[in-house]
């Protein structure tokens, strides 16, 4: 019988977060890990197996009893990453009878309630990837700097830019962004960093500004904006094109027979419209130059007609189409369009609403979870397959500011992508891909740079929180992700004695805030000489290594 497991991490999911966050704990922390999922969950599963240290169990259904086989009751932790937010509080409250004193990691979508799940199971933290990811998105796909408010002891954080913050109300330089290739994070010279941390005294004032709201209103479109925008959701483009065609064909015609037979401008309008009409009339004063120009007419006459019934016939069936879909009313020109309406593309569809920013969603089927709250919403929603070009048309990409295809597919992303810029060479697009190398490989080929990972982005959180350190923060600059954490400082400490300067490290590692025991506010912006007590509380702006390395100084003798 083999020994038992202890001190190990026991995830439970199949899915990219479940790799990423098993890959992370296993290479970057040396820890123990074990996957668990069902047989279900194996046949549409990431390949675990090329994660040579990762243990992975297969169990028929994930009750007490494979809990037990994973040996959860001597766990250092249990993460429950599967998207299933019942599934996953059921799963706990399991766990919690197997192990009491266990600590879990919850990833739920809806978050409203997680302080109250996490006081009562004790131990918990509840955690949501489409929340950590979205505002990255939303800032990545408008040119902004992601502002998402952190609370961190009272005071109301944001990342902004240096030129938008008071010197006075900036807390700590995260990055020099003068080399946009690679950003250099927590630089040795605070006063070099252009992209800040700084707190928001007002209710309204820095947030916006470094989300720059006010440019970024809705403009009030034109009278020739909302007519074309109409007829385009009325006519399909080919029927437009046959129609303009004849048309131009009937006006040229027309006025040169007027030219020929030196017509005021009522005659030539009624001799070109009773051809047209009526058909061709014999006449026996015309030249053959006039003659073939009136047959010109009679034979525009003869595809106009049918023309004209098509565009009845099609411009109702439309209307009532487009009355269902909300596409008369949908924006069409500098607007965003959402393709992917998952728990990542609902959360982002939710934050652009939030900044009254005009968007079109796309979505593969009805049961997506965000059609739903496009319609509460009253957001232009388009149901039908994104890498169809002829969606993309519906969405208007060929006008559009910005698209985000955050579909859980990559390669159904990367075509949104590809037929995106085939219809506007320079649309702003944020692509959602799992595979660094495969985002490598489009950014240079495809010159497609503005890639991001949801799993990346979301995992540092997660592995945190599995590991017990109080994260209470991200950051993304770029492609790194800096985190808020708070570390009490325990009896023993090497870190006791030292000052603040000694505790820094450039580019991974900076304490922003020091809490004495017994001291209600902290001390923000301590000094170089400032001396680390026992029982101090540190909040510190880390990079994930930076983190781990702190944590590794910080134990007891």
């Amino acid at each position: 019988m083999p020994a038992a497991r202890t001190n190990h991490f026991v995830l439970n999911g199949s899915d990219d977060l479940t790799f990423r966050l098993a890959q992370q704990l296993s290479e970057r922390y040396r820890a123990e890990v074990v996957v668990l999922m069902t047989e279900a969950e194996q046949a549409t599963a990431r390949d675990f197996t090329a994660l040579a240290e990762v243990a992975l169990v297969v169990a028929e259904r994930i009750d007490e009893q494979a809990l037990r086989g994973v040996d959860v009751g001597t766990a250092a932790g249990l993460a429950l990453t599967v998207q299933d937010d019942v599934g996953n509080l059921s799963l706990a409250l399991l766990a919690r009878d197997v192990a009491p004193r266990l600590r879990l990691v919850l990833r739920m979508y809806h978050t409203a309630l997680g302080q109250d799940i996490e006081s009562l199971l004790g131990n918990a933290r509840v955690l949501s990837d489409a929340e950590i990811a979205g505002p990255e998105l939303v800032a990545t796909a408008l040119g902004e700097v992601a502002a998402t408010p952190v609370q961190v002891a009272r005071r109301t954080l944001v990342v902004a830019p240096r030129a938008d913050v008071l010197p006075q109300d900036v807390v700590c330089g995260l990055a020099d962004t003068s080399d946009g290739d690679a950003p250099q994070v927590l630089p040795a010279d605070e006063r070099t960093a252009d992209l800040v941390l700084a707190e928001d005294r007002g209710p309204a004032s820095l947030w916006e500004t470094s989300l720059g709201l006010s440019r970024l209103a809705p403009k009030r479109p034109s009278w020739a904006g909302l007519v074309l925008s109409f007829l385009s959701a009325l006519f399909s483009r080919k029927t437009r094109i046959a129609v303009t065609a004849v048309l131009a064909i009937i006006v040229a015609a027309g006025t040169a027979l007027a030219v020929s037979l030196d017509l005021q401008p009522w005659e030539a309008f009624y001799e070109a419209a009773a051809t047209v009409l009526g058909g061709p009339q014999p006449e026996a004063g015309y030249q053959p130059r006039q003659q073939a120009l009136q047959l010109l007419l009679g034979l525009a006459g003869l595809a106009f007609i049918p023309l004209v019934t098509a565009l009845v016939v099609e411009g109702t069936v439309r209307a009532r189409l487009a009355v269902a879909q909300l596409r008369l009313i949908q924006p069409r020109s500098g607007h965003v369009v959402v393709v992917g309406l998952g728990g990542v593309g609902t959360r982002v569809m939710r934050l652009l609403h939030d900044r009254g920013i005009t968007m079109i969603a796309v979505a593969h089927d009805e049961n997506a979870r965000g059609v739903a709250l496009a319609r509460e919403l009253d957001i232009p929603l388009l149901i039908g397959d994104p890498s169809r070009e002829t969606t993309l048309r519906q969405a208007g990409v060929e006008r559009c500011k910005a698209l985000l295809a955050v579909d859980r597919s990559d390669m159904a992303n990367l075509q949104t992508a590809l037929y995106a810029r085939k219809l506007q060479q320079r649309v702003r697009v944020v692509l959602r891909l799992f595979d660094p190398d495969l985002a490598d490989r489009v950014r240079t080929t495809f010159d497609l740079p503005l890639s991001r990972s949801v799993s990346s982005m979301a995992v540092p959180a997660f592995a945190e929180a599995l590991m017990g350190r109080e994260v209470v923060g991200t950051i993304a600059v770029d492609r790194r992700v800096l985190l808020i954490a708070e570390m009490f400082v325990p009896t023993g400490s090497p870190l006791a004695g030292t000052t603040t300067a000694n505790v820094n490290r450039a580019g991974s590692m900076r304490v922003v805030a020091v809490t004495e025991f017994g001291e209600p506010r902290p001390l923000w912006k301590p000094g170089p000489t400032r001396r680390v007590r026992e029982r101090d509380k540190l909040t510190v702006v880390a990079t994930r290594d930076g983190l781990t390395e702190l944590t590794m100084r910080n134990r007891r003798r």
